[in-house]
């Protein structure tokens, strides 16, 4: 038997919906939404690094801007890729400065470093640039160096590494770049340069062409990195590309070629991560197999992965030097398992 409706005590809810002709009649009450400057608005590097300085370099007038973070630990010295800057790796050096200490370097023709020849950016001189910054950093009592490198900053912290110009390296971390991918996408690379907005109104439009057009996936890190990449021209009255990567054609191939037979020659630990494994080359791949370095495929990230999920970057990369002892003492980290030391 079905109760009897008419002798049910109406619900409050019931008394509301008839006082309304409709429930869509009034609006629902939304958060204040985000104007496109407020969303991609530039953010200070102040809250991620501890400092910035400019590195003088003697008997030259070349002077290259750093940025720095933590004060203890082995050094992760951070080379930033093509047309990026030092302050890719902000978000990364939020997490890797609590157990080590970080400097990521504006490299030629890039950010606020300010050198003789912005064009010359053969492999050879960005390699005698690290070590003539490390040199000046650090005297000739330098610390552990674990170098990082990401794309064009791979390259060069490979070759680093092969030729052994830094005599304390420890550890060698390349992010996503491998001879075989790099090598092929060059006939591409001045079409893709040329295709990319070339001039923006505001840093926040700068900003949000890079998310847009998906070359960075984070949002809060392109609010920072973003600023570094691009300077303002009175005469255009509007911001344009830092770098000149267009002019620099000649020294692309020097930059990749014989770059995997480098890397696996390193005589240091060493790290690959990559955004896919369809980048493994063949030289990579038997090299990976023998267990000559270790490789990490990151997921859901595009080419910037330090600035696409800088978190798990940041782990990788203090998992690594734990589990090479690397420092004075090395990084404790819980959960890692230090691979054990032979008896002597």
């Amino acid at each position: 038997m079905e109760p009897n409706s008419s002798t049910l005590a109406p619900l409050p809810e019931e008394h509301e919906s008839k006082s309304n002709a409709s429930a869509f009649s009034s609006k629902p009450i939304r958060p204040p939404s985000q104007t496109s400057a407020e969303k991609y608005s530039p953010i200070d590097w102040k809250g991620y690094f501890d400092q910035e300085d400019d590195v003088s370099i003697p008997d030259s007038n070349d002077v290259f801007h750093i940025y720095t973070a933590g004060s203890e630990g082995p050094v992760v010295f951070c080379l930033h890729g093509g047309g990026y800057s030092g302050l890719s790796f902000a978000l990364s050096a939020r997490v890797i400065k609590e157990k080590a200490r970080l400097v990521a370097m504006d490299q030629r023709g890039h950010g606020k470093s300010s050198t003789e020849n912005e064009i010359d950016m053969s492999i050879e001189t960005l390699c005698k640039d690290v070590e003539a910054v490390v040199k000046t950093m650090y005297g000739d009592a330098p610390p552990a160096i674990v170098l990082v490198g990401h794309s064009m900053g791979g390259s060069v912290a490979v070759h680093v590494a092969a030729k052994k110009m830094l005599p304390s390296l420890a550890g060698l971390v390349v992010v996503d770049v491998v001879e075989g991918t790099a090598m092929a996408s060059l006939m591409h690379m001045q079409k893709i340069l040329s295709n990319r907005m070339q001039h923006f109104p505001t840093l926040e439009k700068a900003i949000e062409w890079n998310v847009r057009s998906g070359s960075l996936r984070n949002i809060e890190s392109a609010r920072i990195s973003i600023p570094g990449t691009v300077k303002y021209d009175e005469s255009k009255q509007c911001y344009c590309h830092r770098a000149r990567l267009e002019e620099t054609e000649q020294y692309w191939r020097g930059w990749y070629e014989g770059l995997s037979e480098k890397f696996l020659s390193s005589p240091v630990p060493k790290l690959l991560l990559l955004a896919g494994t369809d980048r493994l080359d063949r030289a990579l791949t038997i090299g990976q197999m023998q267990g000559k370095f270790q490789m990490v495929v990151v997921r859901h990230t595009g080419h910037a992965i330090q600035e696409d999920v800088p978190d798990e970057f940041a782990a990788l990369v203090l998992s690594f030097i734990s589990r090479n002892r690397i420092g004075p003492h090395g990084v404790e980290i819980p959960g890692v398992r230090r691979p054990s030391q032979p008896h002597t």
